[in-house]
C-alpha cells in the first residue's frame, strides 16, 4: 500500500506540475511590473519608452514572466541584483514581444558574468581549419537551456553603433531554435556588407556580423531594435524581413527616431 500511495503521488506530481508552474508564471504576468521597475526601464530602454502604450504593457507582462520563470546565475563573485535581472528580462522580450504568449519557453538559466569571460572551442575559418584555444567572450548562446553574458557589457551602451549584447544573443537562441528570417535575402545582405568591408566603406551594421550568417543575423537584430528608424532608411529590405520576423515596426514607435 505505501508503495501505491507514493506511485500515486509521484502521478500526480507529474500531472500537476506544468499546470500549477503555469499558474505561478500567468500570475506572475499578469501581476506586471512596479513603478519603480518602470521608472529604471524608462531611463534605461530607449524603446520602452517610445513604444506605443499596449506594447509598453505587453514588455512589462512578459519580463515579469520571464524574470519568474528564469534563475539567474552570478559567476565569478557576481550578485546579482533584481535591476540586473529586470534589464536583461525586459531586453530579452523585446525579441518575444510579437511572437508569442510566454518568452522562450526551453530556457532555463541566464548565467552573468562580472566582464567578459573566457571560453575554449574550436573555430573554423574561412579555409576549413579548426582550431582550439581560449577566448574572451562578452556573451554565449550556450545551449537551449542557458544562455552566458557579461554584465559590463549588458550594461555598456554605445552611441556610435546599434550594440546590445543581450539582443545579439538572444537573436542566436531564436535563430538556433525557429531558423530565423527567410535566408536566401539574408545572404544578399550579407554579401552586401562584406563587399562594403571589402571596399573600405563604412557600413551601417556592425562589421562583425560579416562573419558568417549567424553573426549577421543577431548584429541585424541589434539594429533593428536599438536603432530602426536609421536601419529602415540604410536597409530597407532587411529592416522589413526582420519586421516580418519579430512582429513589430520599431520604427513606426512614437519617439522611436529620436531615441535611436
Amino acid at each position: 500500500m505505501p508503495v501505491l500511495v507514493a506511485a500515486a503521488a509521484v502521478i500526480a506530481w507529474i500531472v500537476l506540475a506544468p499546470a500549477l508552474a503555469a499558474r505561478r508564471l500567468r500570475r506572475a504576468g499578469e501581476h506586471g511590473l512596479s513603478e519603480a521597475d518602470r521608472m529604471y526601464l524608462r531611463q534605461r530602454l530607449p524603446a520602452y519608452a517610445a513604444m506605443p502604450d499596449c506594447l509598453r504593457t505587453q514588455l512589462e507582462r512578459l519580463t515579469a514572466t520571464f524574470m519568474a520563470d528564469k534563475v539567474f546565475d552570478g559567476c565569478g563573485g557576481l550578485q546579482v541584483t533584481h535591476l540586473m535581472r529586470l534589464a536583461i528580462s525586459a531586453q530579452a522580450c523585446l525579441l518575444e514581444l510579437g511572437r508569442g504568449a510566454l518568452p522562450f519557453p526551453d530556457l532555463r538559466s541566464v548565467l552573468l558574468y562580472p566582464a567578459g569571460f573566457v571560453v575554449n572551442e574550436p573555430r573554423e575559418d574561412d579555409l576549413g581549419v579548426v582550431t582550439e584555444g581560449p577566448e574572451e567572450l562578452s556573451g554565449q548562446a550556450w545551449d537551449t537551456s542557458r544562455i552566458l553574458l557579461s554584465w559590463e557589457d549588458v550594461n555598456a551602451r554605445s552611441e556610435a553603433t546599434a550594440y546590445n549584447v543581450v539582443i545579439h544573443e538572444f537573436a542566436h537562441y531564436l535563430h538556433a531554435e525557429t531558423g530565423g528570417p527567410g535566408e536566401s535575402l539574408l545572404e544578399a545582405e550579407l554579401a552586401g556588407l562584406r563587399a562594403a568591408i571589402d571596399h573600405g566603406e563604412d557600413t551601417f551594421l556592425d562589421p562583425y556580423g560579416a562573419e558568417d550568417l549567424i553573426e549577421f543575423f543577431a548584429v541585424a537584430s541589434e539594429a533593428f531594435f536599438e536603432a530602426p528608424a536609421a536601419m529602415a532608411d540604410s536597409h530597407p529590405r532587411l529592416y522589413a524581413s526582420l519586421r516580418d520576423f519579430y512582429r513589430v515596426d520599431p520604427a513606426a514607435w512614437p519617439g522611436m527616431a529620436a531615441a535611436s
